[in-house]
């Protein structure tokens, strides 16, 4: 079975500015993150998956064929845009109706569709009131609820958490990630935020200026590294010395002792340096590498 997604050597030229150049990647099932910043080639990749614009060379596939070349391959995604597209006068239902029967669902089929969705989405209470009433998270689930109303394998999300505050970011990341544990939809996730790549994705690729920057699980991409963080609560000058006795260098910063290139052995050193300089320990754990990590070449 060939991968939901795949760029082959995909190039994307406007005029001299290249957005994508020779970029190869696949998507499989489960949640995707596609990372970079903005300019990276990450809504050029989308367009071109959706058969909005055609490659400049190489080719960008849905299931094996190209979506420019294969109707059939468009109906089996959803796609939830960045903007503000929604038609202002018209209900949630009547607009996750409207994008329902487009799809090729019948109209009793597409009003059961639109409710369960919009009941999955959080607005249910709220399906009969005019969209321009709505919030801007609200605007968003709306956008998410016609991505998945007709039901696709995959949905492509662009920037689905922008313009949202904190606590609605995190109830949109929850939502996105019930969407493809529950109902078996996978997502491409696009985002510049590297947090809500880390919160919900089994998998990165990141593109910097056109190109593929890095690809890979997230947990093998974030996995823990060899350095050795140790916060104390007192006693932190006198247990980096003894440390330094027995041969093992801590690099201080507060309350903070770091150990680069920590090795096994090296744990029974801390705990037996912490009893003997009476040391109060609040946090012994190696460091885990994040994806802002990744970008600033942190600890591999």
């Amino acid at each position: 079975m060939p991968p939901l997604l795949e760029a082959r050597s995909l190039t994307k030229h406007y005029g001299r500015t290249v957005a994508l150049d020779g970029v190869s990647f696949e998507v499989g099932e489960g949640v995707t993150g596609l990372l970079g910043p903005n300019g990276a080639g990450k809504s050029t990749a989308m367009k071109l998956f959706l058969g909005l614009i055609q490659p400049t060379a190489g080719a960008a596939l849905i299931l094996g064929e190209a979506p420019y070349d294969s109707p059939e391959g468009r109906n089996r995604i959803g796609y939830m845009p960045e903007n503000d597209c929604l038609p202002r006068d018209m209900t949630a239902t009547e607009f996750l109706m409207l994008m329902a029967q487009l799809s090729g669902l019948p109209p009793s089929q597409a009003r059961t569709r639109a409710a369960d969705t919009l009941r999955h989405v959080g607005l249910d209470e709220e399906r009969y009131r005019p969209m321009h009433e709505y919030s801007t998270g609200m605007k968003q689930r709306v956008k998410l609820a016609q991505a998945i109303v007709h039901d696709p394998v995959l949905v492509l999300l662009d920037e689905p958490t922008a313009g949202l505050d904190p606590d609605g970011r995190q109830e949109m990341l929850r939502l996105i990630d019930r969407t493809a544990r529950n109902f078996g939809i996978s997502v491409m996730l696009s985002t510049h935020l590297m947090g809500d790549v880390e919160r919900i994705a089994d998998s990165v690729i990141v593109l910097e200026s056109g190109v593929l920057a890095q690809e890979g699980a997230v947990a093998s991409l974030t996995q823990e590294t060899e350095t050795l963080i140790i916060e104390v609560a007192e006693g932190v000058d006198a247990f980096a010395a003894i440390l330094a006795e027995r041969g093992v260098e801590a690099n201080s910063d507060g309350n903070l002792l770091v150990i680069e290139h920590a090795k096994e052995e090296d744990y029974d050193t801390v705990r037996d340096a912490a009893v003997d300089a009476g040391a109060r320990l609040r946090r012994l754990a190696p460091a885990r590498r994040t994806l802002t990590d990744i970008f600033r070449g942190g600890p591999a």
